[in-house]
């Protein structure tokens, strides 16, 4: 039987898990067994760069923390060595990417078992697809290229259209 004190800090710790994912949009939960120390070490360092939370997880912690939650669709892929990665409030999509972009160069050591985004689990599927699209400044950048696009487009049109009727004589 577990003593107090050891299972008032697992308390503690199922409580933290839960409202860090409780304030996150989103996160991956991936096996990192069949990683070398250095690869470790590299994935810490990019997921770090990205803004992305990093820990290993005991799988029942983790079903404790979920329980009860939108999340507790994780549960039944939660075996094995877990390690759970939650994206900052600034890139919700960022631990999908560098985990996705990692698992793609790991040569099948690597193995990503689920996810979520806005309270939603995701199969491994919907992980890559979140991971194949573009950050924010991507997504604006697409977004103002559309615009201007069509702004100069028919800035172009109504030229045309004036020089057609100076043509005509109809404009003074």
């Amino acid at each position: 039987m577990a003593s107090e004190k050891i299972l008032a800090q697992k308390q503690s710790y199922v409580a933290d898990l839960k409202a860090k994912l409780d304030a996150s949009q989103g996160g991956v939960v991936f096996n990192y067994g069949g990683i070398t120390v250095a690869e470790d070490t590299k994935l810490r360092k990019e997921l770090r760069e990205a803004g992305v939370s990093y820990e290993v997880v005991k799988n029942t912690l983790l079903k404790i923390a979920i329980k009860g939650t939108d999340l507790e669709g994780m549960s039944d892929k939660l075996e094995g060595t877990s390690a759970l990665a939650i994206s900052g409030s600034e890139d919700p999509l960022a631990a999908a990417r560098v985990l996705h972009k990692f698992a793609e160069n790991s040569k099948g050591k690597f193995e990503i078992k689920t996810g979520y985004m806005d309270g939603e689990v995701l199969d491994i599927t919907g992980i890559q697809k979140l991971a194949t699209l573009p950050n924010r400044e991507g997504l604006l950048s697409m977004l103002l290229s559309a615009l201007t696009g069509n702004l100069s487009g028919l800035a172009r049109a109504l030229d045309a259209v004036k020089t057609k009727m100076e043509g005509e004589g109809e404009v003074a």
